[in-house]
């Protein structure tokens, strides 16, 4: 076990806990305050949607676009951080409400794959080669209303035409089955890395694998990363925690499922995970009830939880662990985890 942590979360993860049902209720912080942040909570790179590091990045020319983003970078530099990523932000636009890539008005597609680029624009002016791509609104409320063979075609033919834009960038595409959308084309990590074998390059195409994504997907997320680590496509993960099958609540990595938590930790542990530069994203929000001058313990206590969960992990008696799998003593073997997790 030999993994290499490096951490990172998105400035959208310092915010003011809105929801669908009401307002804010912390005041906003500004993203320079933010980015001073990172490092005294020990993180080391940031996540960034392309208009966090270009505000306004519809009204730009892509001359513009890529000044900002030079000047972000230096930014970065200048707090010892790093970008980890760039995504394009495709969910919010008025053009994008029947999704952006397979919409239904070509008009719509159209602009979606200009974004896209900007976003590639970005990535390479901030230092960094791996694009996440969220499929937020890849789907459909009504299945009649898309065919979604033909969608999965329109899904290829972007990245595609994105591959061949860049020749070195990479894309992690992010599975999630449901929301915004009742239903998403690519809605698992299996769907995504076959999605890549008909891409003009399969070798840059892998995933960022969600916790609560895979949850909700009623799939385990150690067995996602698993799957995705075995074909060497894990380019990034996003850790929280889930209550159950229900909207996306992000909720602080290990705070619902410790065992869970346990296991994501250790198949990364096991297999390397960052010796490629890979790093740890989180993508958790505060309490809704969260004081604002204490609306940032949930990024600080995720890694916490991370990093002793590894001490935990690396602890295991491991001819204990293998003398039991080759007993066939699973009963035992489940008392030695549960025991090792609660500190007897």
């Amino acid at each position: 076990m030999a993994g290499t942590f490096r951490f990172t979360f998105g400035p959208w993860n310092i915010h003011e806990g809105t929801d669908p049902f009401g307002p804010a209720v912390r005041d906003g912080v500004e993203f320079s305050r933010k980015l001073g942040l990172y490092k005294a909570l020990g993180f080391d790179g940031v996540q960034f949607h392309d208009d966090d590091a270009v505000p306004g990045i519809n009204g730009k020319t892509p001359k513009q676009v890529v000044a900002e983003a030079k000047a972000m970078k230096s930014a970065l530099q200048a707090q010892g951080l790093v970008a980890e990523f760039v995504a394009p932000r495709l969910w919010e636009d008025e053009r994008t409400i029947d999704g952006g890539f397979t919409s239904n008005d070509a008009a719509c597609r159209a602009y979606a794959r200009e974004r896209f680029r900007r976003s590639i624009d970005i990535a390479d002016a901030m230092g960094t080669n791996l694009i996440v791509l969220w499929l937020a609104r890849e789907g459909t409320y009504i299945r009649e209303a898309k065919d979604s063979s033909w969608a999965v075609d329109q899904i290829v033919e972007t990245l595609n035409e994105m591959l061949t834009y860049h020749p070195t960038i990479r894309i992690a595409i992010e599975p999630k089955p449901n929301e915004p959308m009742d239903h998403t084309y690519i809605p698992t990590t299996g769907h995504a890395l076959a999605l890549a074998q008909r891409t003009v390059a399969p070798d840059r195409i892998g995933v960022n694998i969600e916790s609560a994504h895979a949850i909700l997907a009623g799939l385990d997320p150690s067995d996602e990363m698993g799957f995705a680590l075995s074909f060497d496509k894990l380019w990034s993960v996003h850790l929280n925690d889930q209550n159950g099958l229900k909207f996306d609540q992000d909720k602080a990595f290990g705070s619902v499922d410790l065992r869970r938590a346990f296991n994501q930790v250790r198949i990364l542990d096991r297999h390397d995970y960052g010796k490629g530069g890979e790093f740890v994203g989180l993508d958790v929000k505060a309490m809704r009830t969260q004081k604002g001058a204490v609306a940032t313990k949930h990024l600080s206590n995720s890694r916490t939880i991370f990093l002793r969960l590894l001490e935990v992990s690396r602890s295991l008696d491991e001819a204990r662990v293998q003398a039991l799998i080759a007993e066939r003593d699973y009963e035992e073997l489940d008392l030695l985890i549960m025991q090792t997790l609660i500190g007897c």
